[in-house]
């Protein structure tokens, strides 16, 4: 339910921090409030207690659900940097601030859009939401496209390492781009073909996009099928309607098309139909290398208009300097932003505790241990809690393009995001294992607690992609997402289907709260295990990369290479 408004109830502790901030990004003022240092006494030490307090307030109604650009980003970000300075971190931000500014561009399509096909059976009008999603992120108002040709392009891979080649042979210039999702091994069910199962970068539609751009296409539709793509098409119609958060043009070294979006797969089936094409059997070619574009015989036209204005959230930097090499860092990282509140009846604050109160709880545990351990770390430490990534990973990318500490000197990054509160766990989720030399560090302090590493339940699903160590990993720094798993001590692989199965359905709800009564001793080691691998890198020289064959690996050979430094 609603709570009183911050300025007439504020929480002791959040009072606290409020006073602490000292370099917040505007002039929101911030009411005056007596000490209340007492309302919880922190430990140097990693405790469920202080997890708990943590999550507690900053998934509080106080906050109002931390949506960026509300005054519950101000509570937030002022809470977050006041933790930073009490455990003595330095700010990492803009102009020696704790905050990185992060300019944005809100983009919301007019859903009266139609897109408007025409091929040999007549022209169809497809209607917003119900047989397509739309949009833009070129900043524009306005961006019209006129009988523009319609390609088949399979998977939309461009990937030399995998002899892979969808566009071959192909001018897409000025042309419209049919994409499917997900990449040839899942469909194919075929180990051989890219990652079999588990999806790869290429699988991942923000990827499709970006190299339709690079291409020079007009626009891109990707096919929706709710197996390749891990999601109904509620999900995606639901995420693209309404107001859209993208980084400015100008602050994104990414590609961008003027338009890109989504059709439903009973509207791609029957576009296939018209050009005498049976979809299922396009798919199957696909899956095939060597596979060439198949004009659909068929053109698209629309004229899309959106509301855009810019305005701007903040990241939260705070660094722990090296002794003896502070110019080398490794990063902890999660973001702080979730849904805010909406109207309605009822409880209308989505909170985000466990999404993702959590994850920055967790990053102010690990800091306050290293900052308070002796010896101090001869690497420096950065602790990032960015914004934006409930719109798309925005804030991390952001920091990736303008990094406190150059990106060819971070050693590596550990993202910390939707912990587990379920209890002691016997296995150790890595999202995305067989990714990097991290993982070789994590199995060392997994096995002191006796636990095993697995791979993620779905690795179809392509999660690695979808939080933000992704960034990272595109700029070729080693990213490690690890988290407690589904084979709880005390109820075994049961007890952890029916905590997943509870949280499934509060994710991304109001019903994401805090709850006194859960079981912080497996977050306690899942921090304790991931403050290690940070530990093990700051005392030492190594400089870990990905695995042989990872997509990522010559980005991080060619930075590292121009470093100056060894691969």
């Amino acid at each position: 339910m609603r709570r009183p408004h911050l300025m007439l109830a504020l929480p002791a502790a959040l009072a606290l921090a409020a006073c602490g901030a000292q370099d917040k990004a505007d002039d929101t003022a911030t009411a005056p409030a007596p000490d209340a240092q007492a309302a919880h006494a922190f430990s140097s030490d990693i405790t469920g207690a202080d997890f708990g307090e943590l999550v507690k307030t900053l998934a509080s109604d106080e906050f109002e659900g931390r949506a960026p650009g509300t005054a519950g980003e101000d509570r937030t970000v002022e809470y977050i940097s006041a933790q930073f300075e009490r455990i003595g971190l330095q700010p990492g931000g803009d102009n020696d601030s704790w905050y990185q500014t992060v300019p944005m561009v809100e983009t919301t399509a007019d859903d009266s859009t139609v897109l408007k096909l025409a091929t040999a059976k007549g022209t169809r009008d497809l209607a917003f939401g119900r047989d397509m999603v739309l949009g833009t992120r070129t900043g524009k108002p306005q961006i019209e496209v006129a009988d523009s040709e319609l390609v088949f392009v399979g998977y939309g891979v461009d990937a030399p390492e995998q002899d892979w080649n969808d566009y071959a042979g192909l001018d897409v210039e000025g042309k419209t781009v049919v994409i499917l999702v997900n990449d040839p091994g899942f469909h194919a069910q075929d180990e051989s073909l890219f990652d079999g199962n588990r999806m790869t970068y290429y699988g991942r539609w923000t990827y499709k996009f970006e190299e339709a751009a690079r291409k020079g296409a007009a626009a891109a539709l990707i096919v929706h099928d709710t197996a390749g793509a891990s999601y109904g098409w509620d999900v995606v119609k639901n995420s693209w309607s309404g107001a859209q958060f993208d980084l400015r043009p100008q602050d994104d070294p990414e590609p961008r098309l003027p338009a890109q979006g989504w059709i439903t797969g009973d509207v791609a089936r029957q576009l296939f139909a018209d050009a005498g094409l049976d979809l299922d059997a396009q798919i199957q070619a696909a899956n095939k290398r060597g596979f060439k574009p198949v004009p659909l015989n068929a053109k698209v036209s629309f004229d899309l208009k959106s509301t855009v204005a810019e305005k701007s959230s903040r990241n939260v930097v705070g660094i722990l300097p090296g002794t003896q090499a502070p110019e080398e860092a490794i990063l902890y990282l999660a973001h702080w932003d979730h849904l805010g509140k909406h109207e309605g009846e009822g409880d209308t604050i989505y909170n985000g505790a466990i999404d993702n109160a959590t994850g920055v709880a967790g990053i102010i545990e690990i800091a306050e241990k290293f900052a308070t351990s002796e010896p101090k770390p001869k690497r420096s430490l950065v602790f990032l809690a960015v914004t934006l990534e409930e719109s798309g990973l925005l804030g991390s990318k952001y920091y990736v393009a303008q990094p406190s500490i150059d990106l060819a000197q971070t050693v590596g990054v550990i993202n910390l995001d939707a912990m587990s509160v379920a209890g002691p766990s016997r296995d150790f989720v890595v999202t995305g294992k067989g990714s990097s030399e991290l993982e070789d560090i994590l199995q060392t302090y997994a096995g002191q607690q006796n636990r095993t590493l697995v791979e993620e339940g779905n690795p179809a699903g392509g999660y690695y992609f979808r939080s933000d160590h992704f960034n990272f990993a595109k700029a070729g720094v080693p990213a490690l997402y690890a988290k407690g798993g589904n084979d709880l001590v005390e109820g075994g692989t049961a007890a952890g289907k029916a905590a997943s199965d509870d949280y499934a359905t509060r994710y991304h709800q109001p019903g994401d709260e805090y709850n006194p009564d859960w079981n912080l001793d497996g977050v306690v080691q899942d921090l304790e295990a991931l403050y290690g691998v940070g530990r093990t890198l700051a005392d030492g020289d190594r400089w870990p990369n990905w695995y042989e064959g990872n997509p990522f690996k010559a980005a991080r050979d060619t930075a590292r290479g121009e470093a100056g430094g060894a691969p």
